[in-house]
């Protein structure tokens, strides 16, 4: 009777066991809260994405992720890839503190109290290579040819750090080979195996030793990974995440790339297919080096490449809005990268195909229609974004350098976007502001005028359209307070840069174009108790906008929508 009470504890306890147990989609772990911490146990490294079922970024991302957990699988890693719905798993979702989707964090060893925040690429490669940066060494010994082989053929691009080997020293320990076992590893200050067999005069081929008889001598031959250069070249492998780095002494792989002398070379699948570093090996000018030539030199922007574009160090980009169905594509894309070679690690040359859907938002953020295209943009992505538009529609290779020439001398004025003044602009409580009336208006010394930023396709701006609507009404007939609004995606001023939706600035009447930013209660009475105290009750600077905006917005999906915006943008 026991026997069997005990035996049906032990099927009801395997039964939840194996009901927690995470089943799998394409190799990827599916984790629930119910499974989360015994997912987080079992795997010692564990990249996890939280995701919601309708994110296109999301969409986008999931064979590429499948790819990288079945690659990793395959390989017999210690590394899994796991998803949560944050849509469903609200709690977890919470606790990694998720706002944007998809949101990919990397935990080791179990540690739940900071997991490590993803920041490569979205292609399979990128993920691998970032995982292994991130549980392995810095850059991967290469005893050989096909090591190195297979490194540089395994990603788009790979660094390889040449430094040959020396004799380090020709006598530094005797050891008692009767005391070691054959095949184990023996140490007096370098490492050494034993090789099994006939004790003979030979040199181990794992490790360079010579030995003899019944003593062990080291004769040691090791790469020099002490010197300056390697240590300087490590330290850069270290610092890049998404670039596999390998390093070899191996006489075989320098003849196979045709190095006679310790170097530093980057292959790659594009352009050139490597480049050589020339110079002093610093960690900073190998990074320079990196960065210089990482990228092919014309990139088109997909989901994919995104991340490289924007967070490179290169922040000056000039994009071609290019409609892959138009007649001498190949023509006007050949122009583009003929004028990209004289800017390269200055500029990054971007092409874009202007019919994609996916692509409309970042033809409307530079005031663009399909029809107009193809057209050339530059923008600026430091702390704030400017718009620069070439007084030429000719796209021809000398056109394009002279525009980027002109710009890097400085000769060129920001382009500030301006949809046209409506007829009746101000004949409605709430007055419709454009580039081209805005600083009349908004700077009118004897007005106090109340702004809302918006975007047509924002949730906040929705949900305050009709408030804005009863403020507008309040106000139609005051003297000297007038509600306006601005559509910031199509109209653009120098005094006000807008960060996110809505945005909400007061320009009250003076002759010192002061502005001040709304941060009190989006509400009827908040705004009037606002306008009433001459623009102090509800006052704040863009950062408390922000940090209450984000307070503000449990709504994942508009999340993403801004996300998606920052990420095109």
């Amino acid at each position: 009777m026991l026997r069997r009470a005990l035996l049906c504890l032990a099927v009801a306890a395997a039964a939840r066991v194996y009901a927690d147990a995470p089943e799998e989609e394409d190799h990827v772990l599916v984790l629930r809260k119910s499974n989360f911490a015994e997912a987080l146990a079992a795997h010692k490294y564990l990249l996890v994405e939280f995701y919601a079922p309708w994110c296109g970024h999301c969409k986008a991302l999931a064979p590429e992720y499948a790819k990288a957990a079945g690659k990793l699988k395959a390989e017999g890693s210690e590394i899994r890839l796991a998803k949560v719905d944050a849509t469903e798993e609200s709690d977890l979702a919470q606790q990694y503190g998720v706002r944007g989707y998809p949101t990919i964090k990397f935990f080791r060893n179990g540690d739940t109290a900071s997991p490590k925040e993803y920041t490569a690429g979205r292609e399979a490669d990128d993920i691998v290579n970032w995982l292994k940066k991130r549980t392995g060494p810095a850059a991967t010994t290469l005893p050989d040819g096909a090591a190195a082989e297979s490194l540089v053929e395994s990603s788009e691009v790979a660094v390889i750090g040449f430094f040959k080997v020396e004799t380090r020293a020709s006598f530094q320990s005797f050891f008692f080979l009767s005391s070691i076992e054959e095949g184990s590893t023996a140490a007096a200050g370098s490492s050494a195996c034993v090789p099994p067999g006939p004790r003979h005069y030979r040199v181990c081929p794992y490790c360079l030793v010579l030995w003899a008889c019944d003593y062990l001598c080291f004769s040691l031959l090791v790469q020099d990974v002490e010197s300056d250069s390697a240590k300087q070249f490590l330290q850069a492998a270290e610092a890049i995440d998404d670039i596999p780095f390998g390093i070899t002494s191996n006489s075989d792989v320098f003849s196979k790339y045709q190095l006679d002398k310790d170097g530093v070379v980057l292959f790659k699948k594009f352009d050139e297919g490597r480049n050589n570093f020339e110079g002093e090996v610093t960690k900073e000018n190998l990074l320079d080096f990196i960065k210089y030539n990482q990228l092919p030199l014309v990139i088109e922007f997909t989901e994919q490449t995104a991340p490289k574009i924007f967070g490179g160090e290169i922040k000056t980009h000039i994009l071609l809005f290019l409609p892959k169905s138009v007649s001498d594509y190949d023509g006007k894309l050949s122009n583009f990268k003929t004028a990209a070679e004289s800017f390269k690690g200055k500029i990054l040359f971007i092409f874009i195909d202007s019919d994609h859907t996916d692509n409309q938002r970042i033809l409307e953020f530079f005031g663009l229609k399909k029809e107009e295209c193809p057209a050339v943009r530059l923008i600026t992505l430091e702390e704030e974004m400017t718009k620069y538009k070439p007084e030429s529609d000719e796209l021809t290779a000398e056109r394009i350098a002279e525009f980027c020439h002109h710009f890097l001398e400085g000769k060129i004025k920001p382009h500030l976007m301006s949809q046209e003044l409506p007829e009746d602009w101000d004949k409605q409580p709430v007055k419709v502001l454009v580039g081209k009336n805005f600083e009349e208006v908004a700077f009118d010394e004897n007005k106090n005028v109340f702004v809302e930023f918006y975007a047509p396709w924002c949730g906040h701006c929705k949900q305050l359209a009709p408030i804005w609507d009863k403020l507008g009404e309040t106000y139609k007939d005051h003297e000297n307070i007038v509600i306006a609004k601005m559509d910031s995606t199509a109209n653009e001023v120098e005094a006000v840069k807008v960060h996110s939706f809505p945005t909400l600035k007061f320009f009250p009447a003076s002759v010192d174009r002061t502005v001040i930013d709304y941060n009190g209660e989006r509400t009827l009475d908040g705004f009037k108790k606002f306008l009433e105290s001459g623009g102090q009750d509800g006052a704040g600077d863009d950062d408390d906008l922000e940090d209450l905006e984000e307070a503000e917005e449990p709504d994942m999906e508009e999340d993403d929508d801004q996300k998606a915006v920052k990420d095109e943008l």
